[in-house]
């Protein structure tokens, strides 16, 4: 054993010898601490090092904040004393900053790291009702967590899985992914090490996302069916206070010193900012529009999407929180990250109606300027960064798949099948602390047993309008999603079905204010429309509401 670990052995054992001579707080904190020293001295013993002494200090450094920071983040959620809960503070902000200093200078001498061997990427399945479990380091697939079943199962009134797998989240720690579930009204927790259920919380009508406070006490739920914030104690599993906010709270991310909380709406033009030590809205920010279903915030800025308008409001995270920028990034503009690597800081959107997503460079003192539009699969939704910023994993969400880009180059290096119709998407550092962390993983199963089509207009046809559509198996029927963009806004449209005796029509849909719209329905249909030996297919076309009504995207 090096000096080093001798050195560290020896101090872990003096630490959790005293454990059971201290009181619940104080051994609770000790355990925290214990973990952070213990994870710390496993990736500084990991650390790549190449005999250059400035690129070994780099290396090395960088999991000793991260312990830093995780001790910092210890003292935060059980410390009483302020000066020492604000030194903690100082510690979380400063030592952040410094890894991202030293991932830069490791990247422009070529010897960054793009994941660490714990480090995964979690999708939250829509239909299927799983979590799609991803290891960064192949881009390879390790299964799957199921938390329900397949319609229509799921709808028993009897039923007691989750249903509509929508938001994820993860604990300041990354020991814990929570999962929320919109059907069913729900949160579940999951240990990322095991990849087993802790616990599930119910919360109001229709949660939508969730994340924990920086310091880990407290998971915040956006409960979107109602006007509230779900505030949830996740070592009780209990509801422990709500805060009142704008109809259909969307999501919520805190400004990483944990002061702030940003809360943009669903169905009310309006992003409500709350202080974290009083629980209170001091602020309300008029959005560009009303459906925001995401954000991204660092200490400088929050950006939040508007999918009704396709469109990403930029605003400062420092009062009195005014609208920087209102950027037109097109129609069905889904979700937004932020990475930090060796060419500078960057903003990364994805744009469903277009399937594409754009990079946008954030230099400080200057307006986001779009430095690369990078093509994708069916429909991109959920977006996160890895760790050192050198990749960005993308969830398609009528691919039924997750693409990951190579920041470098801002070009797909992998292609990774995921359950069906994934939503949200995380990218967690150093999930699993030992083991190859696929205990308790599941294959797709039906999951695996899907159809992706692409509907455009008739020929001689010049119009904008475009869809894309993924049949999802669920047994004996299947779902049906269609995305439709460049449609005429607040038009009705019809999915139908022809070349059998009689259209049939499958589902009516209205163009939103940015002329898009996402529909499902249900039946029998991959059989309808994929060839047949015995039979001619099928095909999907969308035409305007009108009986004979004009043909506006076919199947071909």
């Amino acid at each position: 054993m090096s000096l080093r670990g001798a050195g560290r052995a020896l101090i872990l054992l003096a630490a959790v010898t005293s454990v059971a001579r201290l009181q619940p707080v104080s051994a609770q904190f000790m355990q925290a601490m214990n973990a952070s020293m213990e994870r710390m001295d496993h990736q500084m013993a990991a650390a790549p090092m190449n005999g250059n002494v400035d690129h070994d200090f780099a290396a090395m450094m960088i999991p000793h904040h991260q312990g830093a920071i995780d001790m910092a983040k210890a003292e935060l959620m059980y410390g009483k004393d302020q000066v020492m809960r604000r030194l903690a503070q100082e510690i979380l902000v400063d030592q952040q900053a410094e890894i991202e200093a030293m991932h830069l200078w490791l990247g422009k001498t070529g010897d960054a790291n793009a994941t660490g061997a714990g480090d995964r990427v979690y999708t939250a399945d829509q239909t299927s009702n799983t979590v799609s479990v991803i290891d960064p380091a192949t881009n390879k697939l390790l299964g799957s967590i199921h938390l329900g079943e397949d319609v229509p199962a799921a709808l028993s009134p009897l039923y007691r899985g989750e249903l509509l797998v929508h938001g994820l989240g993860f604990s300041p720690d990354h020991k814990t992914l929570d999962v929320v579930s919109i059907g069913s009204n729900s949160v579940t927790l999951i240990d990322t090490e095991t990849n087993t259920v802790k616990g599930k919380v119910y919360v109001g009508r229709s949660p939508h996302e969730a994340f924990f406070r920086p310091d880990g006490r407290e998971l915040w739920v956006a409960v979107r069916g109602q006007d509230y914030v779900s505030v949830i104690d996740p070592a009780g599993m209990k509801e422990v206070r709500r805060i009142e906010t704008a109809n259909g709270p969307g999501m919520i991310l805190f400004r990483p010193d944990g002061k702030f909380a940003f809360v943009p709406s669903s169905f009310t033009p309006e992003m409500d900012v709350i202080e974290t030590a009083t629980y209170k809205v001091i602020a309300r920010v008029q959005q560009a529009s009303p459906f925001s279903p995401n954000l991204a915030v660092d200490q400088d800025e929050v950006w939040f999407t508007l999918k009704d308008s396709g469109k990403t409001q930029v605003v400062s995270a420092k009062p009195p929180f005014g609208t920087i920028v209102v950027l037109e990034t097109g129609p069905i503009t889904n979700h937004v990250t932020f990475v930090t690597n060796a060419a500078g800081r960057f903003a990364y959107v994805t744009v469903g109606g277009r399937n594409e997503v754009l990079a946008y460079r954030r230099d400080p003192g200057s307006p986001p300027k779009l430095s690369a539009t990078i093509k994708t699969g069916d429909l991109p939704h959920g977006i996160w960064g890895s760790g050192d910023g050198s990749r960005v994993y993308v969830g398609l969400e009528n691919g039924d798949s997750v693409q990951a880009i190579d920041t470098a180059t801002n070009r797909i290096v992998a292609t990774i099948p995921v359950g069906q119709l994934p939503q949200a998407l995380v990218y967690v550092p150093n999930a699993v602390a030992s083991g190859d962390g696929t205990a308790n993983l599941k294959p797709l199963g039906l999951a695996e047993q899907a159809l992706h089509l692409e509907l455009r207009p008739p020929p001689g046809d010049s119009s904008a309008a475009h869809a894309s559509i993924s049949i999802n198996s669920l047994g004996p029927i299947d779902n049906l999603q269609i995305a439709a963009s460049g449609l005429e806004p607040g038009r009705k449209y019809r999915l139908v079905l022809v070349g059998g005796a009689e259209p049939q029509e499958l589902a009516t849909f209205s163009a939103g204010i940015g002329g898009v719209a996402i529909a499902q329905t249900l039946g029998p249909l991959k059989r309808a429309v994929a060839p047949s030996q015995t039979e001619p297919a099928m095909k999907l076309e969308v035409r305007t509401e009108e009986k004979g009504g004009a043909l506006v995207l076919q199947q071909r």
